[in-house]
């Protein structure tokens, strides 16, 4: 192979890289990207496209590497509306990409200095060295090619495990490693051979002992991004559990006081009913006297009273009374037509606050989607009904908008930033988090389904064998 031969060869091959690039940073962004078949192919010709642009300006000569990474996460951001992905997030995958590209590159390095040496042994002619240089070429490519693979993969399947909504501190702290790989391979890449007027300098035939270095520094560096990523999705998850069960502790509150306020009322007309022989008393003398219209109006108001203080829904059970007919109340004031019929399974051993989780997290988040819906076209639905041995909750709402699902809990992703203040304060995420969990308690599931703009979610529970009813 003559030397023009091999620099065309090795100018072809490297277009090829760049393939190889553009395809490796795509899957790697495709589990995180839109579900929906036309969105996902949008997108994931976006990423070729931008990848493309931008190792066509990698090979201008004034286009250096580092400014090509940086233009193609920055411009990725750009599109994060398109991508459905938030800016942070592509930033960490852009910067996990590029540090593993680089860590990879220079494990192979030292691979290359010794097979190198052992394929360019005892050959004598021109045209042989650059034909094996070729071959060595190809080799260390496929080699580094192969493992950035591997490498990548394990932590794409790392960061699928949990799905991170990232605050800025969060970000600082996981990008610490892979910008301190990037970083650590451009220094390495400018010692490796420093030409000094007349001197050459290089690296790994002075010091030998750093084609070992070298990559357990890298290793070491890959390590670390691995373990950072996985200590933050276990924080992420550590704060979602104490999260969730602040909001399980507040409603807990929250039932228990309205029911002691429920007893005062029960109470309440346990006292009027004793009264009642008064009133009657008083009836019966408006009558004798002749007063019908007095006795007319204080009836009138007798039953006023009444009505006041029963219930409008009976479930059989002082909490999901409780629940059921504040949920109504709220859903009347922001004109949202209520509709329920669930009965109280006693004989099933649920724990009734265990239920009131289930019901309160259902029709808060009912209530708030349909808060975002026009008058007119508001409802909420729930029902229930046995099964043999399983017990089903259905709860169904209007909704308006598109919803976004949580890939590792299949669960929506609330896009609101609240903090957890009240026992209204709470995302969408964290409420269904509990109530999956609940159900997971008494060996059920969750299931949620769309029909139009109508949200459902059922939820499953099997008859506990040992009864754990109570208040």
């Amino acid at each position: 192979m003559s030397q023009e031969n091999y620099i065309l060869s090795h100018q072809i091959f490297m277009g090829i890289e760049f393939l190889f690039n553009t395809v490796f940073m795509a899957a790697f962004f495709h589990p995180f990207l839109r579900d929906e078949k036309k969105t996902l192919r949008r997108n994931l010709s976006l990423i070729f496209l931008v990848n493309g642009i931008g190792y066509l300006l990698y090979l201008l000569p004034e286009f250096s590497g580092k400014l090509h990474m940086a233009a193609v996460t920055l411009v990725l951001m750009a599109f994060s509306g398109f991508l459905g992905m938030e800016r942070k997030f592509i930033f960490l995958l852009g910067a996990v990409f590029y540090s593993i590209k680089n860590l990879s590159m220079i494990i192979m390095r030292s691979a290359d200095f010794f097979l190198d040496k052992w394929i360019l042994k005892d050959v004598n002619t021109a045209e042989l060295i650059f034909l094996k240089a070729f071959g060595n070429y190809l080799l260390v490519t496929a080699l580094q090619y192969l493992l950035f693979f591997l490498m990548l993969h394990i932590a794409g399947k790392l960061l699928q495990k949990k799905e991170m909504r990232l605050h800025a501190r969060k970000l600082c702290y996981l990008l610490l490693t892979p910008a301190m790989g990037i970083l650590f391979v451009n220094i390495i890449l400018k010692l490796l051979i420093v030409v000094n007027g007349n001197r050459i300098f290089q690296l790994f035939e002075t010091f030998p002992v750093f084609t070992v270095i070298l990559p357990a520094m890298a290793a070491l560096i890959y390590a670390g991004t691995l373990t950072a990523i996985a200590s933050c999705q276990k924080i992420l998850s550590l704060q979602e559990e104490r999260e969730g069960y602040f909001v399980a502790r507040q409603q807990l509150s929250a039932m228990q006081n309205r029911i002691r306020e429920a007893e005062g009322i029960q109470e309440e007309l346990r006292r009027m009913r004793h009264e009642l022989k008064n009133h009657l008393t008083t009836i019966r003398g408006l009558a004798v006297a002749g007063h019908y219209e007095d006795m007319e109006s204080y009836i009138s108001r007798m039953d006023k009273s009444l009505k006041a203080l029963d219930p409008v829904i009976s479930t059989g059970n002082a909490v999901t009374d409780v629940i059921l007919n504040d949920k109504r109340k709220a859903a009347e004031e922001q004109k949202t037509d209520f509709q329920a019929e669930f009965s109280y399974p006693e004989d099933r051993g649920y724990n009734a606050y265990d239920m009131g989780i289930i019901l309160g997290n259902l029709l808060q988040n009912a209530l708030e989607a349909c808060s975002k819906v026009p008058e007119g076209s508001r409802y909420i639905s729930v029902c229930s009904r046995v099964k043999k041995k399983f017990f089903l909750l259905e709860v169904c709402n209007s909704f308006q908008g598109d919803i976004l699902f949580d890939k590792s809990t299949n669960l929506p992703v609330s896009t609101k930033e609240e903090e957890f203040s009240g026992i209204n304060g709470f995302s969408h995420g964290i409420g269904l988090s509990n109530v999956k969990r609940t159900a997971e308690k008494y060996g059920g599931s969750l299931e949620i389904r769309t029909e139009g703009n109508t949200f459902c979610v059922t939820v499953l529970l099997q008859q506990c064998s040992t009864k754990k009813t109570g208040q």
